[in-house]
């Protein structure tokens, strides 16, 4: 039994300015396959390959797999439909296999428009993919593909989508299998280092409207802080990692299993071998002010803090719970602990004007993180506020939805002038820190750390990749009017995915009317639904939309880049 998967080849210019990311969710869905006792896996990486489709074709033509497995976010989707179409073209007996989040959320839209995909995988993939797999090599595929939870594929007209499978509840038992990876492909820049993702914790409770990842992995988990430092031994010892980041949403929500994280770290001896970074929230950092020198003892070095945007009009739109003058405390903990900041800003709303992106480069200014960064708002098309949208939605090209590509056309401005600002709160900023900061801030690692994110940028920039600058031709202010941000404007969304978002919003309407008519009993007043970080309901369970003229009772789709959560 011969299975291929193959990492798309997308390139954003967003996150990988920093180096080579190795895609986590080969490891851990094939350390799953292996325990299935399926370990007839080869891997394609065409990402960090470049690897085209000519290539690719021929790749797939010689290994002549029984299956064949992709994934993608929203950017890389068709590129990922894509990989499967050459699959269908060369080993055409081949069951051909999408998964990530994407494909789960918008399994109408892709089965609509990529036939050739003959199953899509919904949820986590590890235990879901298994038992696909299994299917096929016993010969019970197609016939008994109904009985598989978590899939979605077509039966003739009909887009069909089995019950939701549940989620992994023992995310210990999953030994993912790193040796697949061509180590010396994935290096972190700023430090010259091989770098890993792996992952602590799936789920997040937090409800962020912009966000995707609460509705991703439906419930929070967290792994036994020691089988996760011995994931982490084994990359140093065997791949000779220096550098990792936590592929969590937030993995310090869990403050006891964090601090028991750190600790196990610092009891091997591993923080004088490698250094790590995280993403998290700035009330999480108020909360731990006093742990901060525990947490940079154990090898924390770098924190993106999700400070989001500067007006705190657009923190409430976002179900933000926290306030500007927080995001500035936070930023100056974070520095008197000696770990490096990245400020992440927002920016590209409809409501943006020319002053609000000059508050954020003030702000940032002002509250002198190490590094910022200012990504464009991508609503994706399968959280709350993209249907809240609507028609100020236009572009449904989603290889543009990359936090580079100016996606909204805010009222006040254009997208070149949009683009133009972004830049010129980067070239500041940047500018500015190479010439009294980077160069005299410390010496020994914080020194070199700092001037190996320059490096990085200033890379970046020189090659024209840094925001896809060289594909839009921009090249400064001189631009203006005349960027290309070639949107594929005969890309809509499907009939099958319309109805579906109309059915869904139909049941949430109903199912929050609901809600206000509670009245407690105590109180005597309606029950209130809270959002983000304080709330009492995570998130909904809902039936999942008609097929084959029965309701598939459930929750909302759930997903994993197939496996894991690769940046």
């Amino acid at each position: 039994m011969h299975i291929a998967l193959v990492h798309p080849n997308y390139h954003s210019g967003g996150a990988e300015i920093a180096g080579n990311w190795p895609p986590a969710w080969v490891a851990y869905l094939a350390g799953s396959l292996k325990i299935a006792g399926f370990d007839q896996v080869t891997f394609i990486d065409a990402m960090t390959h470049e690897i085209d489709d000519a290539d690719l074709r021929a790749r797939l033509s010689d290994l002549q797999p029984d299956v064949v497995g992709t994934t993608a976010i929203t950017p890389s989707i068709y590129v990922a439909e894509n990989v499967l179409k050459i699959a269908s073209e060369v080993c055409p007996n081949a069951v051909r296999v999408l998964g990530g989040i994407h494909a789960t959320f918008m399994y109408k839209q892709v089965l609509s428009e990529a036939p050739w995909v003959d199953v899509i995988v919904r949820g986590e993939g590890e235990m879901i993919f298994s038992e696909l797999v299994a299917a096929v090599h016993e010969g019970r595929w197609p016939a008994e593909r109904d009985s598989i939870k978590g899939l979605a594929f077509r039966d003739g007209e009909r887009i069909v989508a089995t019950p939701a499978a549940p989620t992994v509840k023992n995310l210990d038992a999953i030994e993912p299998d790193w040796s697949l990876l061509e180590w010396d492909k994935y290096i972190y820049v700023p430090l010259g280092v091989r770098v890993a993702i792996p992952n602590m914790a799936r789920g997040c409770p937090f409800t962020c409207s912009f966000c995707s990842q609460w509705k991703f992995w439906r419930d929070y988990r967290v792994r036994d802080p020691k089988k996760v430092v011995d994931e982490i031994e084994r990359l140093v010892n065997e791949h000779n990692v220096g550098f990792f980041i936590l592929a969590d949403e937030e993995p310090t929500i869990n403050r006891r299993k964090f601090i028991q994280f750190c600790e196990e770290l610092i009891a091997r001896g591993l923080p004088d071998r490698i250094k790590w970074g995280i993403n998290t929230r700035v009330t999480d950092v108020l909360r731990d002010e006093k742990l901060l020198p525990l947490y940079r003892k154990a090898g924390l070095v770098h924190v993106s803090l999700g400070t989001e945007a500067a007006a705190q009009m657009k923190l409430d739109q976002f179900n933000k719970e926290t306030k500007v003058e927080d995001n500035k405390r936070a930023i100056k903990l974070l520095r008197d602990a000696d770990i490096f900041t990245e400020a992440q800003f927002i920016v590209g709303l409809d409501n943006e004007t020319r002053e609000t992106l000059e508050e954020t480069y003030q702000m940032a200014w002002d509250w002198q993180p190490d590094l910022a960064n200012w990504a464009m708002y991508t609503p994706w098309p399968f959280t709350p506020l993209f249907q809240e949208l609507g028609n100020k939605v236009e572009v449904f090209d989603y290889s543009k939805y990359n936090f580079v590509t100016p996606i909204m056309k805010p009222e006040a401005m254009d997208r070149d002038e949009l683009l133009d600002r972004t830049m010129n709160n980067y070239r500041r900023f940047y500018m500015k820190k190479a010439l009294f900061h980077y160069p005299w801030r410390g010496t020994g690692f914080r020194r070199r750390y700092l001037l190996g994110c320059l490096k990085a940028f200033l890379k970046a920039g020189f090659q024209r990749k840094f925001y896809d600058l060289g594909k839009v031709n921009y090249w400064g202010p001189q631009s203006k009017g005349k960027l290309d941000f070639h949107f594929d404007g005969s890309r809509k969304v499907a009939k099958a995915q319309m109805e579906d978002w109309a059915a869904i919003h139909d049941r949430k309407l109903a199912l929050h009317e609901a809600r206000d008519r509670i009245v407690d009993d105590e109180t005597g007043h309606a029950g209130e639904v809270m959002a983000c970080g304080g709330g009492t309901q995570q998130m909904d369970d809902i039936e999942l939309p008609v097929v084959s003229g029965k309701r598939r009772s459930g929750k909302t789709s759930a997903v994993g880049e197939m496996a894991g959560n690769a940046r």
